[in-house]
């Protein structure tokens, strides 16, 4: 196996309501909670982690404004904006995202979700094919990028977007552009990160896939020249405990309690696929063949939430005492990942809890790592 030679990243996630698959929102919904979008800002920013995502989804409230207003809350903490092209053009995104960027003093990242389900496309009247939806994508970051990089005014033609002298008077502080992650597991989503992706996103995989995904994305990086270049993400949702035998009483907790609301007829917060119904996108179906395996997969992965959820979103977790976590987390390291995305069931008191106890421990056995491997 071969460790990850970039740095180590931690990223949580900023919603605008609290709420998980197993509590209510206490804000009626719609409503954007300003003092919990504050407070889940600044408590990742104590908690030590180096970035926090804004998710998007059809129903989701606009994630440019979350952004600005979570940078405006917290001095350090870098953000991770999701964006899913097509729905305006590349070349006022490139200025609404350079001037985020801007604003934030260079904290920002921007995620590109092309989407996976043709349901969540058409709420908002894009009726192009998975394919054809991955071919704009490649085309848009071409135009983003070059909107973002151009000396001077620049064209372009091509099948989605036509440009003719495109010229940006803002552009992004980070050079020589804002870090683009991405994600998308088809085929043809590989091809696209290949060729534009900083950092490839996948879902809490077994260490087996997760080997093969990285393997993939680096054969479709490596004709652009960035098979080195390119970074990986894992998203978990750890549940901690002092002993295995706690986490393991919480994590039976946790589905239970998530069952229950599932009964009632409530969708995870934050998804906008109903109860019953399974996700399209490749990713999904690839937690899903993951959840095939077992409960628990390799040590401690765990997949009942994910079976619970259809594998839509994040929804794999490592379950343990904060060493047996840390370890885990090492393993896939050891893969090439470095960067790991982790949200918890109760969303701010668990980034507090990983900031305390998890946090210091996975970067303790990667400095050590590193230190053995010089």
């Amino acid at each position: 196996m071969t460790s990850s030679a970039h740095p180590l990243e931690f990223i949580g996630i900023i919603g605008t309501q609290d709420g998980s698959e197993t509590h209510h929102a206490p804000q009626p919904p719609g409503v954007i909670d300003k003092a919990y979008v504050g407070a889940i800002a600044r408590g990742h920013e104590y908690a030590g982690f180096d970035r926090a995502l804004i998710g998007y989804f059809s129903a989701a409230p606009d994630g440019f404004q979350v952004a600005a207003y979570a940078a405006q809350q917290t001095e350090r903490l870098k953000l991770l904006l999701a964006h899913r092209p097509g729905f305006v053009a590349p070349t006022l995104a490139a200025r609404q995202l350079a001037s985020l960027d801007q604003f934030s003093d260079g904290r920002l990242a921007v995620h590109i979700i092309t989407g996976g389900s043709d349901e969540e496309q058409a709420r908002d009247g894009d009726f192009l094919s998975k394919d054809e939806r991955y071919e704009r994508t490649d085309e848009y970051l071409e135009v983003l990028k070059k909107a973002w990089t151009s000396v001077g005014p620049f064209d372009h033609e091509g099948k989605y977007y036509r440009v003719k002298g495109g010229l940006a008077a803002v552009r992004p502080l980070q050079k020589p552009h804002i870090p683009i992650y991405f994600g998308g597991a088809s085929p043809a989503a590989i091809q696209v990160a290949g060729k534009h992706a900083d950092v490839y996103a996948l879902w809490g995989e077994s260490l087996a896939q997760v080997k093969e995904t990285i393997a993939a994305v680096r054969a479709a990086a490596a004709p652009h020249g960035r098979d080195r270049h390119i970074r990986f993400s894992l998203s978990l949702r750890p549940v901690l405990g002092r002993t295995e035998a706690e986490a393991w009483t919480r994590a039976d907790r946790i589905l239970a309690t998530a069952k229950a609301l599932r009964a009632e007829g409530a969708a995870p917060a934050g998804r906008a696929i109903p109860p019953g119904l399974l996700s399209q996108a490749s990713g999904a179906q690839r937690l899903r063949d993951t959840a095939a395996q077992g409960r628990v997969v390799d040590k401690r992965l765990w997949t009942e939430i994910a079976v619970l959820n259809g594998g839509s979103g994040n929804s794999t977790g490592l379950v343990g005492t904060p060493e047996q976590v840390a370890e885990s987390l090492l393993e896939y390291w050891n893969l090439g990942v470095s960067t790991i995305l982790i949200r918890g069931f109760d969303p701010l008191s668990d980034a507090l809890e990983y900031g305390r106890d998890l946090l210091p421990l996975v970067r303790a056995l990667v400095t050590e790592k590193a230190v053995l491997a010089a």
